[in-house]
């Protein structure tokens, strides 16, 4: 029963503060809660995936009266939200130190899993803006939680933008609704290709995917996400950058092309533009951060626009491709933050120019750092190297080729910052300060080798999970 993954966590977190708030035990309860939560959510996944069941699972929630749909694109999703969620769980008992602050972060992460879980199951427009605003609101709090300036401005600003995402949104389905009648993803689409030549109808299209764009962070409506990542504690960053933007923009994005708007070389030449820009400005800025946390956000935005471009070509291969490049950057920038939260807890810093040759002392984050890196970077045989290949293979099928080179230059210049990222942190000589240096706990270790294991092995046996994940997505989206 799909409604099982939003009413578990809503009334856990009822449950959770009615009975345990203040509690001496509050924090054990609430662990113990969460972990249940994200093993229900990959289990619903699991047996809810179309290869064990036969098709796709669609249905009318008898509780709700909501349309849900779970399918293959779905799984994708629950996968990333299962498993980014519980790393931020164990960032969050290294890290923090107050129970009572550990009760409050996850409680905030427990309703930002409610929203994103209903974001990938919805198939009707309003449900999804509205269960968006539930994830964007948990957001604006977690970002906001260590209270300081620079983590209240970081909030601000993505409240500000959000604002105006949520403005256009509404006024686009707005538009939508006086032109189909309906919100439903199937009814829109039927009657939005009817009337696809007119002006109001154009309109509300591209408020909406405006709007997405402001949620997924893509330039130029980016402003908001290096000082949110920077500024949020450590579990929340790795919340943020796994997979919350990608649920709420970039998952969104893809789910509303495919299902709602169609493939249209109008709309593919936006897409392709800003991802394009996006890699570039991202690759570029990141190259001269000197704040480990702020070179990693914008590495997402350069990411995420690898994801938007293989949409974009509007193929099935560049739909599988984004996809598959959706789930490989969760893991891998996942992966990248929690070694910046295992970091930042032993140094005390994020400056990058204070540290050096620290691999000595943290030879495991040192490791699966550089397997994070160069999985990004899309070198074989990891994960990151297939979705990238895949994106370019598209582009070029669909004769983009300027833009197919244009992506390979892309990942050049994100070695050469990820290069740079890893000699000025773990390479060279340890630094003057760091002699007493010592691995990160055995709870963030652990969490850095299962991360690094799911990037190596999605790549080392592709063909298993091509055709057993990855490929019949398109069967789901293609139309």
């Amino acid at each position: 029963m799909p409604s099982l993954l939003i009413l578990i966590p809503l009334f856990g977190v009822i449950i959770l503060n009615l009975a345990f708030a203040g509690s001496r035990k509050a924090k054990r309860w609430a662990f113990v809660f969460a972990f249940a939560l994200f093993a229900l959510q990959i289990a619903v996944a699991i047996f809810h995936h179309p290869a064990l069941s036969g098709n796709a699972l669609e249905r009318i929630d008898a509780f709700f009266k909501i349309s849900f749909l779970v399918d293959h694109l779905s799984f994708l999703m629950f996968l990333c939200i299962g498993i980014v969620s519980l790393a931020s769980l164990v960032v969050a008992k290294y890290t923090m130190a107050d129970e009572n602050d550990s009760f409050k972060f996850i409680n905030l992460l427990i309703l930002a899993s409610l929203g994103m879980s209903a974001i990938v199951m919805v198939k009707d427009i309003f449900s999804l803006y509205v269960f968006m605003e539930v994830t964007a609101i948990s957001s604006f709090l977690l970002i906001a939680f260590p209270r300081s300036l620079e983590s209240l401005e970081g909030s601000f600003k993505y409240l500000i933008l959000s604002a105006v995402a949520t403005v256009l949104m509404l006024t686009s389905i707005g538009l939508m609704l006086m032109v189909a009648g309906t919100t439903s993803f199937s009814g829109l689409s039927i009657a939005l290709e009817a009337s696809r030549s007119s002006e109001l109808v154009a309109l509300g299209v591209g408020l909406f995917i405006c709007g997405l764009f402001i949620k997924g962070g893509l330039v130029p409506f980016h402003g908001w996400l290096p000082d949110a990542y920077m500024a949020a504690p450590a579990p929340a960053s790795v919340l943020l950058a796994g997979v919350v933007t990608k649920a709420a923009g970039i998952y969104t994005m893809i789910r509303i092309v495919t299902s709602v708007l169609g493939s249209y070389r109008s709309l593919n030449s936006v897409l392709l533009l800003i991802g394009t820009i996006s890699i570039f400005v991202g690759a570029i800025v990141a190259i001269d951060q000197k704040n480990f946390k702020r070179m990693l956000a914008y590495s997402s935005i350069s990411q995420m626009g690898y994801i938007i471009v293989g949409l974009g070509a509007g193929n099935a291969l560049g739909l599988i491709g984004a996809a598959f490049h959706l789930f490989n950057h969760a893991i891998f920038k996942s992966l990248l933050f929690v070694n910046s939260a295992a970091v930042e807890k032993e140094t005390g810093t994020c400056d990058m120019t204070k540290m050096g040759g620290i691999s000595q002392k943290m030879p495991v984050t040192g490791t699966t750092s550089v397997i994070a890196l160069l999985s990004t970077c899309g070198i074989p045989p990891l994960a990151g190297f297939w979705s990238k290949l895949m994106i370019v293979m598209a582009l070029w099928q669909a004769d983009y080729y300027a833009y197919a080179t244009l992506a390979i230059l892309g990942s050049i210049i994100t070695l050469t910052y990820f290069l740079s990222m890893q000699r000025r942190v773990f390479f060279g000589k340890l630094a003057s300060g760091m002699e007493n240096l010592r691995e990160a706990g055995g709870g963030m270790v652990t969490v850095s080798i299962i991360l690094a294991a799911i990037t190596v092995g999605a790549g080392i046996f592709f063909p298993f999970v091509f055709t057993n994940i990855i490929s019949p997505i398109k069967e789901l989206l293609v139309r």
